[in-house]
């Protein structure tokens, strides 16, 4: 949890799948106290409790469609004003088209958020891209193998089992997801940069994107974050 209770604002978390972007959305939540929010959750927490924008919500979802971004925004919407949200949050998975994009910024354009000494002060969002080698990322999706019976996780590149797709641990055979096969992960990975390209590019041009070397050790990589979320707040909070 933070030390202190100064406003963070939006931080915006882009990369790839198994870019590592769940485990430094963790950390940003343990380090400042904020909310981490992803429409997943948010889609089935209306779902759950019935509300009107989860009901026409699940009318989509229950026949394996996107949800239509009129109906998202409204879910957003309610999520960002949500009062855990008054210093901050982080968003892992949205926007995900420079349309989303450009509707969040108008919904963000006059949001303020509280500092520690009782005065709001407007936080534009830290968009954090992080980037790394396809090869590796290739390897680090496609290699995982996990024990059905005790649910250990292991790569066949990274973190091998002593005896080749045996558990550790149990003896049991591991298995692959078919997410993790070769086919289904390159389409993935390709699928997000033909969608991500034109949004980083969009972030760029507004000088808000932030790019780190995803490939480093994970305590690397989440300092140099923390770094750019807080050179963001004190820039824009005039410190």
């Amino acid at each position: 949890m933070s030390e202190t209770n100064e406003a963070v604002g939006p931080v915006i978390l882009l990369g790839p799948p198994g870019a590592g972007k769940g485990t430094q959305a963790k950390e940003i939540v343990a380090r400042y106290g904020l909310p981490q929010i992803s429409t997943g959750d948010i889609l089935r927490d209306h779902k759950a409790r019935g509300t009107a924008l989860g009901a026409k919500a699940a009318e989509y979802m229950d026949k394996g469609q996107l949800v239509p971004d009129q109906v998202l925004f409204g879910l957003v919407t309610d999520r960002l004003h949500s009062k855990d949200c008054h210093r901050g949050f982080v968003l892992d998975g949205f926007p995900r088209t420079v349309e989303q994009a450009e509707w969040l910024d108008k919904l963000l354009a006059g949001k303020l958020f509280d500092n520690e000494n009782g005065e709001q002060v407007r936080i534009l969002p830290v968009v954090i891209d992080i980037q790394m080698d396809y090869n590796r990322l290739f390897q680090r999706l496609t290699g995982r193998r996990t024990c059905p019976s005790c649910k250990r996780i292991y790569n066949v590149y990274f973190q091998p089992p002593r005896k080749s797709e045996t558990c550790d641990d149990d003896g049991s055979k591991l298995e692959t997801r078919k997410d993790d096969s070769e086919a289904v992960v390159s389409e993935r990975l390709k699928e997000y940069e033909r969608k991500t390209l034109p949004l980083t590019e969009y972030y760029r041009q507004k000088g808000r994107l932030r790019e780190v070397n995803g490939d480093r050790d994970v305590a690397d990589v989440t300092r140099e974050i923390m770094g750019m979320i807080d050179s963001n707040r004190s820039v824009q909070a005039g410190r």
